[in-house]
């Protein structure tokens, strides 16, 4: 019996070392990875394009690091906190219609981004795309 219970901790304490070297590898890999921000005052390009096809233009000199905050700070977007951050249902006042599946589209350079608002950095000369989309 006391062969067997020493035989339990070993299993034990192997899975727990197993956990935390994968803990440590993929803290590793988001370090490598994440996009990297730009200090200082930068000047991006946000064009909103709504369903009809009409499109507006709003050039922004921030210091934020990320999009959210460029974005809040000209008084651009509106939204709801979810654990992923903030869902945008609202940009230069006009708000997404749920019932008619509507919803925001942010793409940068026509590329589609890869994270949120909150977490997208910004960099001098980017130019960002908001665009009114219906249907999931």
């Amino acid at each position: 019996m006391d062969n067997q219970k020493k035989k339990s901790n070993k299993k034990i304490i192997i899975a727990i070392v197993a956990l935390i070297a994968a803990i440590a590898i993929l803290l590793g890999i988001y370090t490598v990875t994440r996009p990297e921000t730009q200090d200082g005052t930068k000047t991006i390009t946000v064009d909103v394009v709504m369903l009809d096809g009409s499109d507006s233009s709003s050039t922004l000199t921030t210091d934020e690091e990320y999009l959210r905050g460029a974005l809040e700070e000209a008084g651009m977007i509106e939204g709801t906190e979810s654990e992923y951050g903030l869902f945008v249902t609202t940009v230069n006042g006009v708000t997404a219609d749920d019932s008619k599946q509507q919803w925001w589209c942010f793409t940068k350079g026509g590329e589609s981004l890869e994270t949120g608002v909150d977490t997208t950095p910004i960099a001098d000369g980017d130019t960002f795309e908001i665009t009114l989309m219906e249907g999931y």
